[in-house]
This record gives C-alpha cells, sequence and structure tokens, in this order.
C-alpha cells in the first residue's frame, strides 16, 4: 500500500537549471570546490523545485548524471567510446548517441555514484521528506555497450552488469534507503520481441538484495530521448510475465497512450502497487489540475486510491524546467482533488 492514497512522485530526473547546461560545457575554468558547490547548488535547486510543487516523494533529479544511465559508463572499467557509427545530422533521436566498446572485464571497483547521491541528497531535503534514489537496470544499462571479443550478446553484457547494480543496491539498502527505483525502459521498449521470461528472471536476480528491506520500485517506458519513443508503445506484450516481477511498485507511461490500455493496470494492481504517468513529458501543453484529476478517476476503476501513485510519464531531464515545475504543481493539484472526493 502507498503512504497516501494517490501518493505523487517522480520518476527520477529533473531538468538541468541553465546554468549548470553552461557550467558543464566549461568545467575547464573551475576549481574542485567550485564544482564541489556546483553539484550542492544544482541538488538543492532540485530538491527545491520538487518540494515546492509538494510532492509525496522526490529524488535528487539526477542532477549529477549525464543522461538517466549514460554517467554510469564513467564508473565502469573496461570500456572506452566508439561514435563511428553515430549519425550527427537530421532529426535528433537515439542514433545520434555514441555508443561504448568493451576492451577488458567490465568491473566497478567505486561502485556506480548512487550511493554518495543518496547521501547527498538525504543531507539537503527537508527532514521528513519522502525519498527515492533511481539506478538504471543492468539490461538497460548494456543497451549503448558493444560486446566485443569478451562477450557475446547483449544478454552477457547484461550478466557481466547484473553484480554491479547488485552490489549498489545492497549497498543502498546497507543505508537505510527508503526506496529504489530500478529503470529498465528497455525491457518495455522490447518485450513485444525478446524472452519476457528471461527479463523478468534477470531483474528479480538484480534486486535480490533490497527484497524485504526496502521499497523497491520498477520504471517502464518507452524511450524519451529528445522527447522521442523508441519502443513499441504497449503494456500488453509485458502480460502476464511482468506480473512475477519481485517489486512493490510498478511505473509505467500512460498519458503517451492516451490510457487506451488503461484496464491492463488492473493486472498489475494485483500484484503491486501501481504508478500512472499522468504528465507527458514529451509535450509543451501544460496539464491544468482539473485534466490530471480527470486522467487519475481514469485508473481508479482499475486501481485502488490506496495502492495508487501518480507521476510523469517519464523523467524530466528533456523537458524545459519551467514547464516542468508547473507541469508537477498541477499533477499534486489534481491529485488532491481526487483525494477530496474520497
Amino acid at each position: 500500500m502507498q503512504p497516501v492514497p494517490i501518493k505523487t512522485t517522480v520518476v527520477g530526473s529533473m531538468p538541468f537549471p541553465g546554468w549548470l547546461e553552461f557550467s558543464s560545457q566549461n568545467l575547464s575554468e573551475f576549481g574542485p570546490a567550485d564544482i564541489h558547490e556546483m553539484i550542492e547548488d544544482a541538488v538543492v535547486t532540485s530538491v527545491h523545485d520538487q518540494v515546492a510543487a509538494g510532492l509525496d516523494v522526490i529524488t535528487d533529479g539526477e542532477q549529477t548524471r549525464f543522461d538517466f544511465n549514460l554517467s554510469f559508463y564513467g564508473y565502469i572499467n573496461g570500456i572506452q567510446n566508439n561514435d563511428t557509427e553515430l549519425r550527427r545530422f537530421g532529426p535528433p533521436a537515439h542514433d545520434q548517441r555514441g555508443k561504448h566498446n568493451i576492451v577488458e572485464p567490465l568491473t566497478a571497483p567505486r561502485g556506480l555514484g548512487v550511493v554518495e547521491e543518496y547521501q547527498r541528497l538525504k543531507r539537503l531535503a527537508p527532514e521528513g521528506q519522502g525519498l527515492k534514489v533511481s539506478i538504471p537496470g543492468p539490461y538497460t544499462l548494456s543497451g549503448r555497450l558493444l560486446p566485443g571479443s569478451l562477450y557475446k550478446d547483449r544478454w552477457e553484457v547484461t550478466e557481466a552488469l547484473l553484480p554491479l547494480v547488485n552490489k549498489e543496491i545492497a549497498d543502498l539498502v546497507a543505508l537505510g534507503v527508503p526506496e529504489i527505483c530500478v529503470d529498465e525502459p528497455s525491457m518495455s521498449c522490447y518485450a513485444y520481441r525478446e524472452d519476457t521470461k528471461r527479463f523478468v528472471d534477470i531483474f528479480n536476480r538484480t534486486v535480490a538484495p533490497g527484497v524485504g528491506k526496502t521499497r523497491l520500485s520498477m520504471h517502464l517506458c518507452f524511450g524519451n530521448y529528445k522527447g522521442r519513443s523508441v519502443g513499441k508503445k504497449s503494456i500488453a506484450p509485458m502480460l502476464p510475465d511482468f506480473l512475477d516481477m519481485t517489486v512493490d511498485e510498478l511505473h509505467s507511461e500512460m498519458t503517451i497512450l492516451n490510457f487506451s490500455e488503461v484496464h491492463l493496470l488492473e493486472r498489475f494492481a494485483e500484484r503491486f502497487d501501481v504508478a500512472v504517468g499522468v504528465i507527458d513529458v514529451k509535450s509543451y501543453y501544460i496539464e491544468t489540475p482539473d485534466d490530471v484529476a480527470e486522467r487519475i478517476r481514469k485508473c481508479l476503476p482499475f486501481v485502488p486510491a490506496e495502492k495508487l501513485a501518480v507521476a510523469p510519464d517519464c523523467g524530466l531531464s528533456q523537458t524545459a524546467r519551467w514547464a516542468a515545475r508547473q507541469k508537477l504543481a498541477n499533477m499534486v493539484a489534481g491529485a488532491k482533488i481526487v483525494r477530496g472526493e474520497l
């Protein structure tokens, strides 16, 4: 059950402030102390935006990351950048992001950095504020790694990454993290064509250190690079196998589907709490509180209020900050409207 009916939260990422974007492109102008201050200020800013919106559960906004997962490669030994397949011109899309060659066995002797993110968030967030951290799962993390001669295919790369993510989750649990969200959008993007039972096995082994020790949530979406999806936009291929995920809460995009598959959430609600995307992160239309309330009402016949959370469809890193702030404030206001009707 949720801590409050119709809990309000985010997936993980928040927009970077403009000054952080500029500073990140000019890091040579800053000293180590300046950069430390910049990181602290960015997280304070992100926390402020989320708290001001009134969210029940917040993150650090992933302010120290490049994309929601690509910066993790900086913590992993054994990879080298590869831009040979990069498309540099034309409409922005997933194939304009570089990949990496694997040149030696994958290791992460310093961890993956999420422990430090949580410690910073806990120190900077208001006392009593609901917190969570997000971490990409190994299948999604494998997506931009080329197997080379050391690994046969993406599945073997995933297996090499799994213990690295597993260890990070164990370390987070040891710190008492209240909620860990594992981002596995590649599983939802490719559920229509890949072995979904294999996905379930990978996920369950990844999160094993957290089962029964923290709240485990899972984020699924259809891609959001430059506001563009990449996967087949349907929940149906995930069923019934994804019902065997060892998770407390499962989050899926829904606004991008225009709620056409909202009835399928009933299956998920039989097994988990369900977080539903009620804000379109790919549109600059600012949903009103009444819009949000209407979307929540569409969910309630299939997900009881005490098991329901609402969030944007996906992370907000691809959305301008001014829009993200207003969308979140209106999402919270819409949730309060419906809570008042219960």
